[in-house]
């Protein structure tokens, strides 16, 4: 019989419960998660060994949706499921970033979390029992991991903190809050938000901490245990070679001053290739007097390079291109760069920049769903890519990476708030940025030259958005929070803190560290900070471009909404779409009609927009007593003429109508497909319609 363990815990007024020793005992760790009805496998693998000649940590996180948990078919042609979904993409990345700095620096060997999802309720999404999941796997394996980490989602409804909000509350909630980190620090925060304050993110925070807290006492005494019965296995030594002493001593003296005045210089270029070339006079130096320890020599150059530059930023409060910590690179913002797209933006900080076009599209435009939510469509979508030439680099392009993908959505997230609704404004949008140059940030970049694109693109956002990317150096007991990070700074430093927001509060926050965690102090000045800086940035933009144009570009499509009744949308389909195809076909337009009655009629052309309005309208429109219309006879009888007036609605001119004077035979004043002129004197209780021509003949 296997030997189970369980531990759980009421979160959020839902029992968490983390089992282990029973379902994929051959992983290095296994842990099912259950929350509600919500059921993730989470498994942790680690190799014995390094693979020869790695360099990095190979860390793999895969989430797999399995379309069963919701109850739900595949969409794809072979009804399995296949590429992960953006929302598997994200939820990935987040639980990467919060484990990703908790394994011993120097460690090479291969590890893998795969998180599969079993079971879903709506409730209780499987992101972050995936993340809990993952830590205690980790936490019971082999594997060095210096956790436990644990997570939970924040919300703010009615101006109280909740934790893990349900469906319904989150659906009303200003604050779509993620936080993740050890039982002392916060290690990962991400949200999206409908313009809150800083006070309100800071708490929100901070009341995710505490039950962190909580989970991670939890996740420590399930190993104790695993530990007693012989299921979780003692972590392997693990120590990081050190450099020979004298080798950095070497360094230091040979290399210092040229790394020093080097790391200085502005331009980014030039900086790494003065700093390329101190490096390389410096291993040429040391090659002859330490044989065969090159890749000795070169780590030592790196690790002394990071330490000058951390030095410069804590002790000497200077940055490499010579900045204030609270100073934002030079900016440049222009629109209209592209003659015929539907809009467009270069917004430019220091050596990054951001190309960004808005184009516009018809509801049918937008982008199917096929994943474990309810949510079926997404009408506002934005892309980013990442070419090499924006770094200078060569490399094959490929589709989009998880990088591409989380920075699109961050992006998205942060502009979502002001996007005008579909009643409002009857366009599908998606933008693109291009990140066409990159020394840090491109992302916030991404999101000011969003906004400026989809002003001048004429969308009615309802404020412009701005945003930064918050540094920080911490060495022992000081640190520096750094506004608008550079690549250098970034590389070399311990946190990468996003925040974009409007004027009046904050939409969008994404923070990751390589360290172990923060506390309130910096994330209170990052706050503070970031907050000056996208002010000042935003400034900058409105100097640009202060508000959305009031008319679209002449090159995008023209919609013309309007709603009909319900029962209508039958005649204006017609039978096997024979009404609706006519008149795409006698216009050239493009027609969407919504199950509630709502339609969209798009085309570059108004007058052929105008004119397929026109004949919808006829088609919905019902006939009044007094008004007047030309039509064709259709039908010619002893007693009257037919007359069909508007689509699919005939009237009877009777004989005694058709003229002034006795008429004996109808066909004496009219014959089948004569066009005459009539007027509706009466529409009976049975809805026959009687027409006159003789009302009109004075």
């Amino acid at each position: 019989m296997d030997t189970v363990i369980r531990r759980s815990i009421d979160l959020a007024g839902r029992t968490l419960t983390l089992e282990t020793g029973h379902l994929a005992k051959q992983a290095s760790g296994s842990v099912l998660v259950r929350y509600g009805d919500t059921v993730v496998l989470v498994t942790a693998t680690g190799s014995q060994e390094p693979r020869e000649g790695i360099d990095f940590f190979p860390l793999t996180v895969d989430f797999e949706e399995k379309m069963y948990a919701a109850g739900k078919v595949p969409g794809s042609f072979l009804r399995r499921e296949g590429r992960a979904s953006e929302q598997a993409t994200l939820s990935a990345r987040l639980i990467d970033r919060p484990i990703r700095p908790l394994f011993p620096k120097g460690y090479r060997n291969d590890v893998q979390i795969v998180a599969t999802v079993l079971c879903v309720e709506p409730d209780n999404p499987p992101d972050m029992a995936a993340m809990i999941g993952a830590s205690c796997a980790l936490h019971l394996s082999h594997i060095p991991f210096q956790g436990p980490i644990a997570g939970v989602h924040v919300g703010y409804v009615d101006g109280e903190i909740m934790i893990n909000p349900n469906q319904a509350e989150r659906e009303v909630s200003s604050l779509d809050l993620a936080v993740a980190g050890t039982h002392d620090a916060i290690m990962m925060v991400e949200a999206g938000a409908q313009e809150v304050s800083e006070a309100v993110v800071l708490e929100g925070i901070l009341e995710g901490h505490k039950v962190i807290a909580q989970l991670t006492d939890l996740i420590e005494d399930m190993r104790r245990e695993a530990l007693e019965k012989g299921i979780a296995k003692e972590k392997i030594a693990f120590e990081a070679p050190e450099i020979n002493e004298a080798i950095t001593d070497a360094v230091k003296a040979e290399a210092s001053d040229a790394l020093r005045t080097a790391l200085q210089i502005v331009n980014k270029k030039a900086r790494d290739e003065a700093i390329q070339t101190a490096k390389s006079e410096a291993l040429a130096v040391l090659s002859e007097q330490f044989e065969d320890s090159d890749d000795d020599i070169i780590q030592a150059l790196d690790a002394l390079t990071k330490a000058i530059v951390r030095r410069l930023i804590t002790h000497d409060k200077i940055r490499p291109d010579g900045r204030a910590l609270n100073e934002v690179r030079p900016l440049t913002c222009e629109v209209d760069l592209l003659p015929r797209t539907h809009g467009s933006a270069v917004f430019t900080r220091g050596q990054t920049q951001i190309l960004s076009v808005t184009t516009l599209g018809s509801s049918r435009d937008s982008q199917p769903l096929d994943g474990l939510d309810d949510e079926t469509s997404r009408r506002y979508l934005h892309h980013y890519n990442f070419p090499p030439y924006s770094v200078g680099e060569t490399r094959p392009i490929r589709g989009p990476g998880r990088r591409e993908i989380g920075h699109g959505v961050l992006a998205r997230r942060a502009l979502e708030p002001v996007i005008p609704s579909l009643e409002e404004f009857p366009y599908m949008i998606r933008v693109v940025s291009e990140a066409i140059e990159s020394n840090g940030s491109t992302s916030m970049a991404s999101v000011c030259g969003s906004t400026m694109s989809l002003m001048a693109a004429g969308v009615p956002i309802r404020k412009p958005v701005s945003g930064v990317a918050m540094g920080l150096i911490r060495e022992e007991d000081q640190f520096s929070v750094l506004t608008d990070l550079q690549g250098l700074e970034d590389a070399l430093g311990d946190m990468d803190f996003k925040v974009a927001g409007t004027v009046d509060g904050i939409t969008a926050i994404q923070m990751d560290i390589k360290i172990d965690g923060i506390n309130k102090a910096i994330l209170e000045q990052a706050l503070a900070q970031a907050k000056e800086g996208r002010l000042f940035i935003l400034d900058t933009m409105l100097k640009c471009i202060n508000a959305p144009r009031e008319s679209l570009s002449p090159y995008a499509p023209r919609i013309e909404s309007f709603k009909i009744d319900v029962d209508k949308i039958k005649d204006v389909i017609g039978s096997g779409g024979k009404t609706i195809k006519k008149i795409i076909e006698t216009t050239g337009v493009q027609i969407d009609v919504e199950e509630d009655g709502t339609v969209n009629v798009l085309s570059s052309d108004a007058e052929a927009c105008n004119q397929a309005v026109e004949m919808i309208q006829n088609i919905v429109k019902d006939p009044e007593v007094g008004e007047i219309y030309t039509g064709k006879v259709v039908r010619i009888m002893d007693f009257g003429a037919f007359v069909n007036i508007l689509p699919g609605k005939d009237g009877l001119v009777h004989i005694s109508q058709l003229d002034k004077k006795r008429v004996n035979k109808v066909e004496d004043v009219v014959k089948v497909g004569d066009e005459v002129t009539v007027k509706v004197i009466e529409i009976d209780r049975m809805g026959r319609i009687n027409l006159s021509r003789k009302a009109l003949l004075d």
